[in-house]
């Protein structure tokens, strides 16, 4: 063994405690850290960081963990944003729970690759954590789930499983015989992510088989009766794209209607509830999750409002044994495909990391009753932060704040310019970040740490109006 190695391996309990003490600072200043580290020169989206430094050489010679931990503390500690932190309001990012932050560090101290039945106790783990969640969101033992990346892969894996349903209908086989065997697709949705394209991309159905759906007036949710128009209009089977939760304004698709379509077409109903499941947490808010059990396969993202480490999302689905037929990987290896399938037979990735550990130690630490918390306390600051800002002559609200989500401009002059300095200005306290609604230009912050508190809405107020002044 290397020396440097074995001596790092005779120290280890020093080691990690050495780590542990800069996890433990790296936190406790989260609040006085800026946000975002800027830099002079500006980006059209909005803050940059620290200029990038130029390239050191891969080491020659080996210097051992300590010095390791220094050169990160030194050389790019500094350089990282505050997202565990309560300001943290761009995209829709979550924290790490304490309870989260133990089990992602258990994760790598066991480092399980829990993908073969040969050995097992992780996907034992992972069963009990799936149905902790199916719980979570109110969904009936139908649905079987298995742990992915992201939203963006469970979209993908879900639209998948679509893809050969849609073989299925057909007589083909997608999996077999490749995507052409299906002919020409539709895909129809109404305000669909940007990940839908991208997967539709990567499946070769083709970004072009997504056909946009008219929406209510004034929302992002789509509206039914167009709905029924398109899919009366549909050459054959088709798919349907519905979202729990649109990343503008946090509009909901009203899936029981969408579901009372299924007499009358042939449809596969994914559902994108990527944060939006969350909603089912909130007795004053579940209605609007209403009708997620009735989707076939379904997108919920856990490092955004479960607080979780990155990264870290849930795929369910009705249809298992399509999911393995597309995911079956054969070697003499690996386990079976059977009545419950390894987990290596069910997504893309071979290589399956425990993240299943992390959420399964803030449920069992928190329960329904603390997550929920979270989610309500959320809701109140972003609905406070709504309010302070319509209240100031310098912003408007472009839609109502109905769950996490604020969608705001400027009152007068938006254009991307003037927002992106807006918000590279007040990025030291609160960071947010550029979108486009109804065609004008405006920022979102979105609400889904569990640290955040109404101080913080003071202080993320205060410095949009600061940085509105500023860059008047």
């Amino acid at each position: 063994m290397d020396r440097t190695l074995a001596a790092d391996l005779d120290r280890l309990p020093e080691l990690l405690d050495a780590t542990r003490r800069a996890a433990v600072d790296a936190l406790a200043t989260l609040d006085a850290r800026p946000v975002v580290p800027t830099a002079p020169t500006p980006t059209p989206l909005g803050p940059e960081p620290h200029p990038e430094p130029v390239p050191e050489p891969l080491p020659e010679r080996a210097s051992g963990a300590v010095a390791a931990l220094a050169a990160f503390q030194d050389r790019w500690a500094p350089r990282l944003s505050a997202s565990a932190g309560p300001r943290y309001l761009g995209f829709v990012t979550g924290g790490a729970t304490p309870a989260a932050l133990a089990g992602d560090w258990l994760t790598a101290v066991h480092d399980q690759n829990s993908n073969s039945s040969l050995d097992g106790g992780g996907q034992d783990l992972e069963r009990e954590t799936v149905g902790w969640l199916r719980e979570l969101f109110g969904l009936s033992t139908a649905h079987a789930g298995t742990f992915v990346s992201g939203a963006t892969m469970s979209n993908t894996t879900g639209l998948a499983i679509a893809r050969e349903w849609l073989g299925e209908r057909l007589g083909v086989s997608p999996s077999e015989d490749g995507a052409a065997a299906l002919g020409p697709v539709r895909v129809l949705s109404g305000a669909p992510h940007s990940s839908i394209a991208k997967a539709l991309s990567v499946l070769g159905l083709g970004r072009a088989a997504l056909v946009p759906v008219p929406t209510l007036p004034g929302r992002e949710a789509v509206d039914p009766a167009a709905l029924d128009r398109a899919l009366a209009d549909a050459p054959g089977p088709a798919v349907v794209v519905a979202n729990a939760g649109t990343v503008n304004t946090v509009d909901f698709d009203d899936l029981p209607a969408i579901a009372a379509l299924r007499p009358r077409h042939d449809f596969w109903l994914h559902t994108d509830a990527a944060f939006g499941a969350f909603a089912a947490l909130s007795p004053d808010h579940a209605h609007l999750a209403a009708g997620l059990d009735a989707s076939d396969s379904l997108c919920v993202d856990l490092h955004k409002w479960l607080n979780v480490p990155y990264d870290s999302a849930v795929q369910f689905t009705r249809r298992r044994d399509l999911q393995a037929r597309v995911f079956q990987n054969s070697a003499a290896y690996l386990g079976p495909l059977g009545d419950q399938p390894d987990l290596v037979h069910l997504t893309p990735e071979n290589s399956h990391r425990l993240r299943a550990l992390a959420v399964w130690f803030t449920l069992r630490a928190y329960g329904r009753q603390g997550h929920r918390e979270i989610v309500e306390r959320d809701i109140a600051c972003a609905r406070d932060l709504g309010d302070r800002l319509s209240a100031d002559p310098a912003f408007r609200l472009l839609a109502p704040v109905r769950l996490n989500v604020v969608c705001f401009t400027l009152a007068a002059g938006p254009s991307p310019d003037r927002l992106a300095a807006l918000a590279r200005a007040a990025s030291a306290e609160v960071f947010v970040t550029p979108t486009r609604y109804g065609g004008t230009p405006a920022l979102r912050a979105a609400f889904s740490n569990w640290r955040t508190t109404h101080a913080d809405v003071r202080r993320a107020a205060e410095a949009l109006r600061r940085a509105a002044r500023e860059t008047a």
